[in-house]
């Protein structure tokens, strides 16, 4: 989750606010991986730069990855970090609007030219073009009521893999041009226009009347030009107060969008080509800022891991971060959504992502290299990637703090045999009831021995737990599904560090 951007933006919008009312990776580089048909890339997924809230510039963080031996970056820099507050009713012309270092800022053109840029002068390491975007922000409460409330400015999703910047600049995201349209809302804003009306009326009324001067009778003409002058420039000062006059898509106020607006933006970003990621569904961002008489300013964002069942289309999300994370247990939410795909509910199977989050070296313990996507590609450029990620063939793996990590040389699904055999991004197809079998090596990329603890989960479901120690291998018998059954298997391995892999889907002829 973007966190420093969070805080940044959090503390701006409210002094806005208040000043309105008073004035080492695995060792997979370009190894051919068993089975795979492919190559195997080790990828850190959500990295920010100076572009928008990172410290570090792009070519700092393409030189860094490449001593810590990873092999592919996507960036997600913050798309557009652009906040309003107005006042009711008249929420378009007295409001406060705070914008902070995006992409948006930076310019989408000169973004993507710069990451072409980066990847010209680095060619040992792809550079993969993405944002984080938050699609919707609320207010709730009033400062008078003092329970004024701004919700889910971090309720983020990853978009991964755009190349054109008219592709970024139709995402509907606040702060973005594609976010913006014209409507009755806008004739809300231009209504100050009207008073052009009065001003030119009072412009060329006149009256008169006469009056005796002595023994001479006076006509006195009055003019209200003074009048007319000052309505017109309040007409003036109103609608440049106003400006911009398009309205969002969707409104800053309005709590009952529930996913619309999240739905909207993962279909524009797919129907572009782009691969979607909720982010970090189950992190907490809270924050209370007391203002003296003004009361207090709460900006939340709840965990949204509902939001997973809610939306369609998306590609995965983040299940493999440094915070709170249970959606992942065997029968949670990911098997949930899982079984739905294998019901036929569901048009795509969520894949699991390894978030990195990263900002700035060391910021809050956290360095480029903890947490990593290991990522089975057919050919090493950045289109390549981008299949690989949004078909899942990856796996992901945290290694926080160790000096080693551990990795899943081998996990498939295949005949008791070995006869045939299917891996990650490859549907087993069964005949009949034979008999299914996984198999499974870890090992640890200092070579060394360590504790390891294997767990196989059968559609939601624990088929098997094993411990033992690195290099670890097993094949495990399944007999279980019936015939004609379909079923998926996924695997999750804890020790001195964790691997998340995405299911093998089992489909029957």
């Amino acid at each position: 989750m973007n966190s420093m951007g969070a805080w940044r933006s959090i503390a701006a919008i409210v002094l806005g606010i208040a000043a309105l009312l008073c004035g080492g990776p695995p060792d997979s580089l370009g190894a051919e991986s068993p089975g795979s048909s492919g190559t195997t890339l080790t990828v850190a997924v959500h990295v920010h730069s100076n572009v928008s809230t990172g410290s570090l510039s792009l070519d700092q963080i393409a030189e860094q990855a490449q001593r810590m031996g990873i092999d592919a970056v996507v960036f997600s820099e913050n798309l557009a970090l652009r906040y309003e507050y107005g006042l009711f009713p008249l929420r378009g012309i007295i409001r406060q609007t705070v914008t902070l270092p995006s992409v948006v800022k930076y310019g989408v053109e000169r973004y993507v030219a710069a990451i072409a840029a980066a990847q010209a002068r680095h060619p040992g390491i792809l550079l993969v073009p993405g944002v984080e975007v938050a699609p919707h922000y609320y207010w709730t409460g009033s400062l008078s009521g003092r329970n004024l409330t701004m919700y889910n400015a971090q309720k983020n999703l990853l978009v991964i893999g755009l190349t054109r910047p008219e592709d970024y600049i139709a995402l509907p995201v606040p702060g973005n041009a594609g976010f913006a349209r014209y409507g009755w809302e806008t004739l809300g804003k231009l209504w100050p226009a009207l008073l052009f009306v009065p001003a030119i009326w009072l412009w060329r009324h006149r009256t008169s009347r006469r009056v005796r001067v002595g023994v001479a009778m006076v006509r006195i003409v009055k003019h209200f030009r003074v009048p007319a002058g000052l309505m017109a420039a309040s007409g003036v000062v109103l609608l440049l107060l106003a400006w911009p006059y398009e309205s969002p898509l969707f409104s800053f106020y309005d709590d009952q969008l529930r996913e619309r607006p999240y739905q909207a933006l993962i279909d524009a970003a797919v129907q572009r080509g782009g691969a979607v990621v909720w982010s970090m569904p189950e992190a907490v961002d809270f924050n209370v800022y007391p203002y003296g008489a003004l009361g207090p300013v709460t900006v939340k964002t709840n965990p949204y891991p509902l939001s997973l069942l809610q939306t369609t289309g998306y590609t995965g999300f983040g299940g493999v971060y440094q915070d709170t994370r249970t959606i992942t247990e065997p029968g949670a939410l990911w098997d949930q959504l899982l079984l739905q795909y294998l019901g036929g509910h569901r048009a795509v199977p969520p894949s699991v992502f390894g978030e990195i989050a990263f900002h700035r070296p060391g910021q809050a313990g956290i360095e480029l290299d903890q947490v990593l996507n290991v990522v089975t590609v057919r050919e090493r450029t950045v289109a390549g990637l981008v299949d690989a990620i949004k078909t899942g063939r990856l796996y992901a793996l945290s290694q926080a703090g160790r000096p080693f990590g551990l990795r899943l040389d081998t996990f498939q699904v295949e005949m008791p045999d070995g006869a045939r055999a299917a891996v990650v991004g490859q549907p087993f197809v069964r005949s009949g009831a034979e008999p299914l079998a996984v198999r499974i090596a870890v090992t640890a990329t200092d070579r060394g021995t360590h504790p390891v603890q294997v767990t196989i989960i059968r559609s939601g479901q624990v088929m098997a737990r094993m411990t033992g120690t690195t290099p670890f291998h097993q094949q495990v018998v399944d007999s279980a599904v019936p015939a004609g059954a379909a079923a998926y298997y996924r695997v999750d391995v804890r020790g001195e560090g964790e691997i998340l892999s995405n299911p093998i889907f089992v489909t029957s002829r």
